[in-house]
């Protein structure tokens, strides 16, 4: 097995071990040529298209169906609100095809070894990778954001900048939890059929299993099997009081800790839209006007940064030692 000598990043051997180096030359080398590449392929272009197109056909929307709403000086929240469910669904499935290939097809294709002899160690070009997807979504929701922002105000006659921007904002560091996910696990593999097939499985957790885990708790509660419980709390509806049943605290932070889940709930940091902050209402009441933490904007926000720290902590920690 060979071995090149490099400056900067230590020795590279492109079968085997490599440096725990980076460097931070070479992660950014890495990260431009992959953003460049997505230039050069149309795909930057692509999806800033599609993010104007999907706030433009919201807003079309709105203006065309919400006149009462407009008339109520609405149509802002309508936006903010509409946008942010479509994206929560949205970005993943873009994050996730965009992670695929990053570091799975290089292996698949051989030229992880040419990469590695540049000199690159291993950490630059997973974190080069990174960067490099990140940018390519989170330039193109800007651009996207920024061109439809001028079709918005006039169709709706105005709107709020600042839950506009808070929008943007959390999209983007959901799109790179979502990224840092797809990387990390394309990074795992050399054979892009199972990457693709790791992709879809962490889609399918996050929107099948994990949206399904309230139910499914509700149900073993209902049946008081094994520490499944409920817990009773009083409410009002149509003028009278009324007791409900919700849930133990666990179960809700185990729910929160869905990337979308976090999402959502991370809005009321940075938006006032009224439908995201009567939901955080709502909420408060099913713990008797407190929120615990886990269940607290800041929090949520904590969790998005996690799902980019700890898969990227991961991979880097593994990368090192997979045979290429």
């Amino acid at each position: 097995m060979s071995t090149d000598t490099s400056t900067g990043t230590g020795s590279v051997d492109s079968g085997g071990s490599t440096s725990s180096s980076i460097n931070l030359e070479s992660v950014r080398a890495v990260a431009k040529k992959d953003f460049q590449d997505a230039v050069r392929s149309w795909l930057f272009w692509g999806l800033s298209a599609f993010f104007f197109l999907l706030l433009v056909g919201i807003t079309g929307s709105l203006a065309y169906f919400g006149e009462d709403l407009a008339a109520q000086g609405a149509t802002t929240n309508m936006l903010v609100s509409l946008a942010s469910e479509i994206t929560r669904i949205v970005i993943p499935l873009i994050a996730l095809v965009l992670g695929w290939k990053s570091i799975a097809g290089e292996r698949e294709s051989g030229s992880i070894k040419v990469m590695l002899s540049l000199p690159h160690s291993r950490k630059d070009v997973l974190l080069g990778k990174l960067i490099g997807r990140s940018a390519v979504l989170s330039l193109s929701l800007t651009v996207g954001f920024v061109l439809a922002a001028a079709v918005v105000a006039a169709l709706l006659g105005g709107f709020d900048i600042v839950d506009y921007v808070g929008l943007l904002a959390m999209s983007i560091i959901y799109g790179v939890a979502y990224t840092s996910i797809a990387v990390s696990l394309s990074s795992l593999t050399r054979s892009t059929t199972i990457a693709g097939a790791a992709m879809f499985s962490i889609f399918l957790l996050f929107y099948v299993i994990w949206n399904s885990l309230s139910g499914v708790f509700g149900l073993l509660a209902d049946r008081e099997i094994l520490f499944f419980d409920t817990v009773t709390y009083t409410t009002e509806f149509q003028g009278q009081e009324v007791q409900v049943e919700r849930l133990p605290n666990w179960a809700y932070f185990i729910i929160n800790l869905d990337p979308g889940e976090a999402f959502r709930r991370v809005l009321t940091l940075v938006t006032d839209v009224d439908s995201i902050q009567l939901q955080a209402q709502l909420s408060e009441e099913m713990f008797g006007g407190q929120l615990p933490f886990f269940l607290q904007d800041w929090f949520s926000f904590i969790i998005l940064l996690a799902w980019i720290v700890v898969p990227l902590a991961i991979a880097l920690w593994r990368f090192d030692r997979v045979d290429l």
